[in-house]
């Protein structure tokens, strides 16, 4: 019972999913009547051979429902094949018990994951805190060691006066010396002493400053290592998982802002060393201080230099499938460019790109100079300072693809799996020409295409690159396989944001995509968990029996579902991840013209309808039809719905949805009436052994001419066939239409459309 409360705590689209799994074939009341009582059993199907209403214990719960009415529904429905109900309360179980799942992971994530960053923001910003205080502190400690330094300065002065005036002494009378010289001498030694005395304190006050920095330089390495190695890395990885489907990467403001403190931090320090440096060559006194100030001064070059080459970033990706000769852009941008004032003197960033060889030469500090793998045009930009903003950033936005030269490449290695990578690099100053950077970045691999027709599998790599790159690797290693269901949250990712949907890929279509991907016919998930999938079985070799890989049908599924069925997935009309056998299955068990929408095996980015019938050539037994695959050239010619409104055989969308409640809102409203006598021909979908006789033209409802009552203007330009095969000379021995000895017809069919109506029918109008 307790996930039936929890599911109907649900809301939005998860709410939605979850109403929809009931209907006359399974009421909602009854689940909630009997929820104590259906997720108290295991559903072991050997032990169900009878419907449970039949049970008493269970009538007994009905109290409350029209038990007489329940127990006729289920007994028409599920007498013939009981397990169907085990089935169904299973998959319902199921589907509640995911999307309770799913919604509970999706707060507590959030709420974890809002608590930790709070507590990470927390953590920075407390150290931040730590960092302006010690700063502040070495501050006042080096005021104090300029301020005892000069007075110190001022004494040795007046010891060098006392030293003088003693030497002159050697020109008085004896009496005139021996009268002055003991207070002149006493005087001197009491300088001296003070003397040594404050400089051993001034070299302990210099001993104590370096080491003060010293502390204050490990903390600022710590922080930059938090800000720059996790936070700026994470931000790069979500915006590699964003070019996949992931979530935006987010905003830079927080991490600039972390930065632009670091910047500060670092030359406030920076500053106070060089002062310390210029306190000790103003005052050189013997010790161990010079050698710690280099090195102070060695590592605050180092912090800053780190700083200001990982905060040179690409804040916009170039697309990571390019085609030459089209324009694309790209942002870079410099986190730190304000904070140093480099746009004083804007500098100018270069685009080139590299091969995935020169990737790894320059990474290794190999001279690569000039060193380049194609021509891109405009690929100079000057950064640009935002004053609103504080950003400084160069927006490459016309950059094109001239050429490009390929590597040999290895083995079964195709073009759309070679990697390039663009290169953006500049050089700028800072502090008044003190430091001098040369800064470079390399962008998301991608992948170059000439044509089209590459991009899926240009895609398949980028894809499987974003998804399994590890940090730090060598450009661009990636694993030859991985863990099946890792790539299933890959695959499910892409999906979601291909299709713009919170519907993503339930456990039972990764099991279906499993079977296909190993050809295995086994429906327990579990099986799946331990294995790997190479990135040959993902797209270099064809599925079996087949001339397209893995990827490239999935991407075809994708591809269709995101350009007409977007509604339909959505409203969870389409099962769409369903064999040929496991719809049979399905609607064998259901009235005559259930149907169910599933995608083709046979056909890349194809759907086909399914639905249960009388058999013609055999009274009394029943069959599952399918139609041939709709295609998104089908869809461009009339939609899914409408196609769906034109067989009027189909009846129930699976398991018992009236048709039109599921797709009347999206059917295409009905043609205005004739205008000065001409009528305006319309497409209408006919399958020929289910056809029937025309509308009444009285009802007010458009007249079609459907393929059974007049072959030659049958209005669809495929011919579609039905399977299993019928004795049909159009049919193959697959059942399907053969398309060359069809496809004639549906020229023909449409040519007559597209003349004019007045030639159509001249002659026959009075």
């Amino acid at each position: 019972m307790a996930v039936w409360i929890q599911a109907q705590q649900l809301q939005g689209d998860a709410l939605h999913q979850m109403q929809s799994l009931y209907g006359q074939h399974f009421p909602i009341e009854v689940r909630h009547y009997l929820s104590q009582w259906i997720e108290s059993q295991t559903f072991d199907s050997t032990k169900l051979a009878s419907p449970v209403c039949r049970s008493r214990s269970t009538r007994q719960k009905l109290t409350g429902l029209n038990t007489a009415h329940v127990l006729l529904v289920f007994q028409s429905t599920y007498d013939r094949c009981p397990l169907e109900l085990v089935r169904c309360i299973k998959h319902i179980l199921y589907t509640e018990q995911r999307l309770v799942r799913e919604a509970t992971n999706v707060s507590g994530i959030l709420g974890g994951m809002m608590d930790s960053m709070s507590q990470k923001y927390q953590q920075i910003n407390q150290a931040f805190e730590e960092l302006r205080l010690l700063t502040q502190d070495t501050e006042n400690d080096l005021r104090k060691l300029q301020h005892n330094q000069e007075y110190f300065i001022i004494q040795y002065q007046e010891s060098m006066r006392i030293q003088a005036q003693l030497a002159s002494l050697a020109t008085l009378p004896p009496a005139d010396r021996q009268l002055r010289e003991p207070a002149l001498l006493s005087k001197k030694n009491t300088v001296e002493a003070w003397l040594t005395r404050e400089a051993n304190t001034l070299q302990k006050y210099r001993l104590d400053l370096a080491e003060k920095h010293q502390k204050t330089l490990q903390l600022l390495r710590k922080q930059q290592t938090i800000i720059l190695d996790d936070e700026l890395i994470q931000w790069k990885r979500r915006q590699q998982l964003a070019g996949n489907g992931g979530p935006p990467e987010g905003g830079l403001d927080i991490l600039q802002s972390w930065c632009e403190k670091l910047a500060e931090t670092i030359w406030q320090n920076r500053q106070q060393i060089r002062r310390a440096e210029h306190l000790r060559q103003q005052l050189p006194i013997p010790g161990p201080i010079e050698e710690l100030l280099n090195e102070l001064n060695s590592t605050i070059t180092d912090i800053i230099s780190t700083l200001v080459t990982s905060t040179f970033i690409i804040e916009k990706q170039p697309p990571q499938v390019l085609k030459t000769q089209t324009k694309f852009a790209a942002t870079v941008r410099l986190l730190v460019g304000g904070k140093l004032n480099v746009h004083m003197n804007p500098p100018q960033v270069k685009a080139t790109i590299i091969s995935e060889q020169q990737a790894k030469a320059l990474l290794k500090n190999e001279n690569t100079r000039n060193d380049s793998s194609g021509e891109i045009l405009n690929n100079n930009c000057v950064m640009e300072y935002h004053q609103t903003t504080g950003t400084l950033s160069a927006h490459f936005r016309n950059m094109s693809l001239k050429r490009i030269k390929r590597s040999d490449r290895r083995g079964a290695e195709s073009v759309t799996e070679e990697k390039f990578t663009i290169l953006f690099e500049s050089q700028f100053s800072v502090g008044s020409n003190e430091l001098v950077f040369q800064v470079k970045t390399l962008s998301l691999p991608v992948v170059v295409i000439v044509h089209g027709s590459q991009d899926n599998n240009a895609t398949a790599t980028v894809l499987w690159d974003n998804a399994f790159a590890e940090p730090g690797r060598v450009p661009f290693l990636v694993p030859d396989k991985v863990l099946w269901p890792q790539l299933c949250e890959v695959i499910n990712m892409k999906y979601k944001a291909e299709v713009q949907s919170n519907r993503g890929l339930s456990e039972e279509n990764l099991v279906f995509l499993a079977q296909k991907a190993f050809s295995s016919s086994s429906n327990n998930p579990d099986d799946y968990r331990s294995m790997t999938m190479t990135w040959s079985q993902f797209n270099r070799e064809s599925l079996p029996g087949r001339n397209f890989t893995f990827w490239q049908w999935f991407d075809g599924v994708m591809e269709l579902t995101k350009k007409h069925l977007k509604p339909h997935w959505n409203d969870g009309a389409i099962l769409g991840f369903v064999n040929k056998q496991q719809a049979q299955d399905m609607l064998m068990s259901k009235p005559n013209g259930t149907f169910l929408l599933r995608f083709s095996d046979s056909e890349i980015g194809g759907i086909t309808i399914a639905w249960v019938a009388e058999n013609p050539n055999k009274a009394g037994e029943r069959m599952v039809w399918n139609l041939m695959p709709y295609t998104t050239k089908d869809f461009t010619i009339r939609s899914l719905a409408d196609r769906i409104s034109d067989l009027n055989h189909l009846l129930f969308l699976y398991p018992d949805r009236p048709k039109d409640e599921v797709f009347s809102k999206y059917y295409t409203p009905p043609l205005s009436k004739a205008v000065d006598g001409y009528v305006k021909p319309q497409i209408k979908q006919v399958v020929p052994e289910f056809a029937t006789a025309n509308p009444d033209p009285a009802s007010g409802n458009p007249t079609y001419m459907d393929q059974g009552a007049s072959p030659a203007p049958v209005s669809h330009p495929h011919a579609y066939g039905i399977y299993p095969a019928m004795a049909d000379s159009m049919l193959d021995a697959d059942g399907d239409f053969d398309l060359d000895d069809t496809m004639d017809v549906a020229r023909h069919v449409e040519e007559l459309l597209r003349r004019p109506v007045e030639s159509q029918w001249s002659g026959q109008q009075s």
